[in-house]
C-alpha cells in the first residue's frame, strides 16, 4: 500500500484530496496545526517519522496582497518548506506532488502560457512560488509541479463564494473584465491528481512500490499546467456564477459593470493575463478535461 502524506488539507485543493485520494493508499494528513510550515524542523522530522512513499503539498502561504507585507512568512511557507519536503524526499526514495500559480508569469504574453515560457513574477506571492518550484527542482527528487489558476470550490475563501454572498447583499458589483484565466474547480485538480497517482500505481512493480513510484515519476517528473479548458474575465466568470446560482430568488442583484484593473487597485499587482496551456498533461497522462463552465455547473449544482 502507498503511503501518502497530504498537506493543507483545510484548504480547498487539500480538503477535495482527502477524498480523490482514500482509494489508493494510506493517507496521512497534516493541517497547519499539526504540521507549521514555517518550521523547518517540524517539517523535517514529521516526514522521517511517517516515512512516506508520497508526499503532497498543496498548502501554501495564498494571501496574494498581504504577501507584499509578509514577504518573509510567505517565502518560508511557499519557498524554503517545498525545498525541505523535496529534499527529505530525496533521501527517502520518495515522490514529491507540489502545486504552484499562474502568478509565476507575468501577464504580458498573448495566448496562453505553455510550461517552457520564462516567468516574470510581478509580486511577493508569485516570487516565493517560484522559489519554491526551483527549490524542488534542485532537490533531485522524483516530482511533479503542477500550476494552476483562478482556483475556486465549495470551501475556503475564493471567488465564487464571495461572489454568492455578495449577490444577497448588493443590488450592483463591480468586477475586473480586463484580467483573463481559466476558473478551476478544486475537485477537478484533485481529481486529475488522483488519476495521475492510479497510473502510476497500476505501472508499479509488485512489492514495495517506492522504487517503481519513483521511477515512474522520474521519467515522467517536471511542471506542468493543469487547468479547466477555456478562458474568461473576473467579470465573466460572475456573470457565468449570476447565471447558473441555483437559490436565485435570494439575490438582490441587479447588475455586474465591467470595470479595468487600474479601477481596482490592490497591493499586489496581478498578471492581465493568466491563461495557461494545460496540453502537455493532457498529453502525458492521456486526460481530457471539461471546461470551466462544465465545472461551475457542478458546483453551483452542490451549493
Amino acid at each position: 500500500m502507498v503511503k501518502i502524506l497530504l498537506t493543507g488539507t483545510t484548504g480547498q485543493v487539500g480538503w477535495e484530496l482527502q477524498r480523490s485520494l482514500l482509494t489508493l493508499g494510506q493517507v496521512i494528513t497534516c493541517d497547519r496545526q499539526t504540521l507549521d510550515l514555517a518550521n523547518p524542523d517540524r517539517i523535517r522530522n514529521a516526514i522521517k517519522e511517517i516515512q512516506p512513499d508520497l508526499i503532497i503539498n498543496p498548502a501554501a502561504y495564498t494571501a496574494v496582497d498581504k504577501a507584499e507585507s509578509e514577504p518573509e512568512l510567505a517565502m518560508q511557507i511557499n519557498g524554503i518548506a517545498p525545498g525541505i519536503m523535496a529534499a527529505e524526499a530525496k533521501k527517502l526514495g520518495a515522490t514529491m506532488i507540489h502545486y504552484s500559480t499562474d502568478y509565476v508569469f507575468d501577464g504580458s504574453k498573448d495566448g496562453a502560457y505553455v510550461e517552457t515560457d520564462p516567468t516574470n513574477p510581478l509580486g511577493v506571492y508569485g516570487k516565493t512560488k517560484l522559489a519554491g518550484e526551483a527549490a524542488i527542482a534542485q532537490s533531485g527528487a522524483a516530482h511533479l509541479i503542477l500550476r494552476t489558476c483562478w482556483v475556486y470550490g465549495r470551501i475556503g475563501k475564493n471567488f465564487m463564494i464571495t461572489m454568492l454572498r455578495l449577490f444577497r447583499q448588493k443590488e450592483e458589483l463591480r468586477v475586473v473584465a480586463d484580467q483573463l484565466g481559466t476558473p478551476t474547480w478544486s475537485r477537478l485538480i484533485a481529481q486529475t491528481t488522483a488519476h495521475i497517482i492510479t497510473q502510476a500505481i497500476s505501472s508499479s512493480a509488485s512489492g514495495s512500490p517506492t522504487p517503481s513510484l519513483t521511477n515512474w515519476f522520474t521519467d515522467r517528473g517536471g511542471v506542468y499546467h493543469l487547468t479547466a479548458a477555456g478562458s474568461t474575465s473576473w467579470h465573466g466568470f460572475a456573470k457565468a456564477i449570476m447565471v447558473g446560482d441555483r437559490q436565485a430568488e435570494q439575490q438582490i442583484i441587479k447588475a455586474i459593470q465591467p470595470i479595468s484593473t487600474s479601477e481596482y487597485p490592490t497591493p499586489a499587482k496581478r498578471p492581465a493575463n493568466s491563461q495557461l496551456d494545460p496540453t502537455k498533461l493532457c498529453d502525458t497522462f492521456n486526460i481530457n478535461l471539461p471546461t470551466w463552465e462544465e465545472c461551475l455547473a457542478m458546483v453551483l449544482a452542490e451549493v
